[in-house]
């Protein structure tokens, strides 16, 4: 069987409240827009020539590549977050790079790490990156709260 690379990616983000952490983590993934699928959690390369898209239509019950960061939590009044980074190669002939950090701190601090994150991927490889996105989601919890930022990859 072949494996077809993805040729699209996209970053979405979620958080929610639930009674237990894994309701929690259900509802942000359904607000993510990727609630309906089988993640298939995957290292953090997005193929060569990948193009970058606002939103991706996904299929329910398709089996999904995805690199994503989650992060849940029981104690109320607790910050979590979640943030993705995505280094794109300043050749679009190589692959661009995915990070994604999750911690109890602020979205500034998470997402200054993913930031750092990419930087030095990008330096261990020897390549140079033309743009960072990021993109992440804080939550103050309640009762039992998750966030989740991901890079879904899929194919137009």
């Amino acid at each position: 069987m072949m494996v077809q690379n993805p040729n699209i990616f996209s970053l979405v983000k979620g958080a929610a409240e639930g009674n237990t952490t894994l309701n929690a983590f259900d509802l942000a993934l359904l607000n993510a827009g990727v609630g309906d699928t089988n993640l298939v959690r995957m290292s953090s390369i997005i193929p060569p020539n990948c193009e970058l898209v606002d939103k991706i239509v996904l299929p329910k019950g398709a089996l999904i590549p995805i690199a994503y960061a989650a992060i849940n939590s029981t104690n109320p009044g607790e910050i979590i977050s979640a943030a993705i980074g995505v280094g794109l190669p300043e050749n679009e002939g190589e692959p661009g790079l995915i990070m994604e950090f999750e911690d109890t701190a602020p979205l500034s601090e998470v997402e200054a790490v993913v930031r750092q994150m990419v930087v030095d991927g990008y330096a261990y490889r020897n390549r140079k990156y033309r743009e960072i996105l990021t993109l992440g989601i804080e939550h103050k919890v309640e009762k039992a709260g998750a966030v989740f930022a991901a890079a879904v990859l899929w194919y137009k």
